[in-house]
């Protein structure tokens, strides 16, 4: 289940977004968790299932009722189960009024999400 990141979670979320290709730099891992803490557009969601294992951040665009997926990162233990495109499915029923997009490091993976 989705539920959205807190402060108590920035190590966990940290831990996943280190996953990410982009995002190895510690520097720039602290600056993207600032951004999702404070940049109101920006929104962090966490992967519970007895733990948290996945992670998928996004950016609300109000003006074309977009939804940008910027980061989606699984622990890879638990990697090719379904997880990450459980992840954007739930997005989508949470926000079903937003078309769902994603940058150039999230577009292979979303593009495989057929339900998008």
């Amino acid at each position: 289940m989705l539920i959205r990141y807190k402060k108590t979670f920035e190590k966990i979320a940290m831990g996943l977004l280190s996953f990410m290709p982009t995002e190895k730099d510690l520097k720039k891992l602290q600056f993207t968790i600032k951004e999702y803490e404070t940049v109101e557009s920006l929104q962090l969601f966490l992967w519970k299932e007895e733990d948290i294992i996945g992670l998928i951040g996004v950016q609300m665009n109000d003006s074309d009722s977009s939804l940008l997926i910027q980061h989606i990162s699984v622990n890879p233990s638990h990697r090719h189960q379904g997880i990450g495109k459980k992840m954007v499915k739930s997005l989508k029923d949470m926000f079903p009024e937003k078309q769902i997009t994603a940058n150039d490091t999230t577009s292979p993976f979303v593009e495989k999400c057929d339900f998008c």
